[in-house]
């Protein structure tokens, strides 16, 4: 957990701006202030507590039951700004929306929603009584998730010899769920993916 001696509070007077960030999906969920005491009481409790001008102390979801439950922070390189992975229990702006930023922020990080989804049905969630969904099918199934992965493999390839955009865009995105999943079943997480493409990129 964060280190509030590193913490650079004068530079802001007595504040630093923290940006929340869902810790599954990457998307910015909002940006707001903490002073030293609203950091103590996060580190201390395990959720978000931020300083405002107009409500002073501040406990996300206090109120509304909308917590941001920490999964990690991170200081910035001048140490006055934090990034906040969060997990949040409901929308984190006032407007009732996921992030303040409007859904565009929540829609960029497609992969990441998707990535939190299969975990989800690999933990078995899903409300009581229903069938199984069709990403628990595939994740209690072996033999059936490696052959439609290689099935929609090959359809995407049928796709492009056909020079056809639309279908093979299509393709793309069947191939990318039914992995997605392939890789939950053995452990993993779009973070690992992530990671392998950091790594080649630098």
């Amino acid at each position: 957990m964060l280190n509030l001696e590193t913490v650079n509070f004068a530079k802001g007077g007595g504040l630093v701006t923290v940006v929340a960030q869902d810790a599954h999906s990457g998307a910015v969920l909002m940006i707001a202030h903490a002073d030293r005491e609203a950091l103590e009481h996060t580190v201390r409790t395990g959720e978000m507590h931020y300083r405002s001008r107009s409500r002073g102390l501040w406990h996300k979801g206090g109120t509304s039951g909308n917590v941001q439950r920490v999964v990690s922070l991170t200081l910035d390189c001048d140490g006055d700004a934090v990034l906040a992975r969060v997990l949040s229990a409901g929308p984190a702006c006032h407007n009732g929306t996921t992030s303040c930023f409007r859904e565009e922020a929540v829609a960029a990080e497609v992969f990441g929603r998707l990535d939190a989804t299969i975990a989800l049905r690999h933990q078995g969630g899903g409300a009581s009584g229903e069938k199984p969904s069709y990403t628990q099918k595939l994740l209690g199934d072996r033999n059936l998730r490696l052959k439609k992965l290689g099935e929609e493999a090959v359809e995407l390839a049928t796709a492009c010899v056909d020079g056809d955009r639309a279908r093979a865009a299509e393709e793309v995105a069947d191939l990318i769920y039914h992995a997605m999943v392939a890789l939950h079943a053995v452990g993993g997480t779009i973070d690992d993916v992530r990671q392998v493409l950091a790594k080649r990129a630098s």
